[in-house]
């Protein structure tokens, strides 16, 4: 239960050399961060299965719920990254305010978080590349394009079973290329691609809105099935709860505070700008994807922004979106592998990690090695696992960091007062305890198998504390030294 003090927090966030990261982003670059993740998985992909399955037309109620959670989380977020510009997020957050075994637990955590993140998004972009390939009659096997979980049917009308999820896997390999080669390439790229899922956006939101069939909305709040979760009140909760996890990016904005020029004034910038941006355009490109098509044509599908343009008559224009999504999925993948790496480059540091995972490349600035490692691990999971699987794993996690990091808030703001803080959480202690209570409610709501994973997960992830971390902590080291 040892706390790392937040001096030596501060004193490590102003190392240089060839062993600290270059601080290279603006906070135009981290509100891109920001919406390059944010505007990704959620609103292409799983905001089709948030309303096949469980929302209908009010998912667009889901997303507000959401956002809603998000804002206390946020502003929570944005205090501790402007107080402690560290790498870690909210495991250095944790280890702050309620010592080393949940910082511990809440690393583990992220590791799931933004693997599964970064997973999810690499197969909904295979999806959607099997789809733009298709419209110029070249069709990859489906056993090359989906996991063996999956089955799909043929030219010829044959069932046939997946075997692996190739492009998925590739297109992890290929961002992990591009963040090893530095952050401040990283982000141009990133700034590029957003840009253009921003412009995407806009596009669709403008020419849909004339193809918007109003019995699409009836009715707008689909009567329960009497299964919990599918429809109803309980529906719209369950489908906030799934599509939580795409307003991640402001916690991937908290992991990049080591390499941001002005931490203090700049990261709360980048949080809270990129969760407004995102929100507002999430209802609106939501109400316009469920007026265009039913709901219901949206069951079972990772690609429904392709079934909404196919009700319009600009055909040129389904292929302009589709690959550009393709494109924007990139930057997506990029800032949650970006994000993990920096969250086990800070885990190393204190030595709960081996040293690999802190490595930095003597041109690059960047922890290669750990790059690396984690690609390979993030593109089993694309090529093997079914991607509502891995959006609900990746929404418990979410959920669990934002917990701990509003709890954090109250208990810092108990035993260190008169710490200072650039930036500070309105209306202490409502918004975090609004903000604990709102994150595990929509936890409650999901299945039951996706709370048997998350607990699997860190039951592995506590025998590795005991047997490695543990052992190898550096303040742990520090502090039997001083006793001696």
């Amino acid at each position: 239960m040892i706390k790392k003090p937040i001096a030596l927090l501060l004193k490590e966030s102003k190392e240089e050399g060839e062993h600290a990261l270059k601080r290279s982003l603006g906070p135009v670059n981290l509100i891109l961060i920001g919406i390059g993740i944010i505007i990704g998985a959620g609103l292409f992909s799983l905001t089709g299965i948030a309303a096949g399955q469980h929302s209908g037309p009010a998912v667009t109620i889901s997303f507000l719920i959401a956002a809603l959670g998000c804002t206390f989380a946020a502003l929570c977020y944005a205090e501790f990254s402007a107080m402690i510009p560290v790498s870690g997020s909210a495991y250095t957050y944790s280890y702050a305010t309620m010592g080393e075994l949940f910082a511990w637990i809440i690393g583990w955590d992220l590791m799931l978080e933004y693997s599964v993140g970064a997973a999810t998004v690499a197969i909904s972009w295979s999806q959607y590349l099997t789809k733009f390939l298709s419209w110029f009659d070249l069709y990859l096997p489906p056993q090359l394009t989906l996991s063996p979980f999956e089955t799909a049917k043929a030219a010829n009308g044959d069932v046939v079973s997946g075997i692996i999820n190739l492009p998925a896997a590739l297109i992890v390999i290929l961002v992990t290329s591009i963040i090893i080669r530095g952050t401040k390439g990283s982000a141009l790229v990133n700034a590029i691609i957003v840009s253009l899922k921003v412009g995407v956006v806009l596009v669709f939101i403008a020419v849909g809105w004339s193809f918007i069939n109003p019995q699409n909305y009836h009715p707008y709040i689909p009567q329960n099935t009497g299964v919990w979760g599918t429809y109803g009140w309980s529906g719209i909760l369950r489908g906030a709860g799934l599509v939580f996890f795409v307003f991640i990016g402001f916690d991937a904005v908290s992991t990049a505070a080591q390499e941001a020029k002005n931490p203090q004034r700049n990261m709360p910038i980048g949080i809270i700008g990129s969760l407004v941006v995102c929100t507002i355009l999430f209802v609106i490109f939501a109400h316009v994807m469920t007026g265009m098509a039913n709901y219901k044509e949206f069951i079972g599908s990772g690609a429904p922004v392709a079934i909404a343009i196919e009700k319009t008559h600009y055909q040129w224009l389904s292929k302009a979106i589709v690959l550009a999504i393709l494109i924007g999925y990139t930057s997506v993948i990029l800032v949650d592998l970006l994000g993990q790496s920096r969250v086990f480059f800070s885990m190393s540091k204190d030595g709960l990690l081996p040293k690999i995972f802190s490595d930095i490349h003597p041109k690059f600035r960047t922890p290669w090695k750990s790059n690396i490692l984690l690609c390979g691990f993030i593109a089993l999971f694309a090529a093997f696992v079914p991607i509502r699987v891995v959006g609900e794993m990746t929404s418990i996690g979410t959920l669990l960091a934002f917990v701990m990091v509003c709890a954090g808030i109250l208990i810092l703001r108990k035993q260190q007062p008169d710490v200072h803080r650039p930036f500070k959480t309105p209306w202490v202690p409502l918004i975090p305890i609004l903000g604990i209570l709102t994150c595990f409610a929509m936890m409650t709501f999901l299945p039951g198998d996706t709370w048997l994973r998350l607990v699997i997960w860190l039951a592995i992830g506590l025998v590795i504390y005991y047997t490695y971390g543990k052992k190898n902590s550096v303040l742990r080291k520090q502090m039997e030294g001083k006793n001696d």
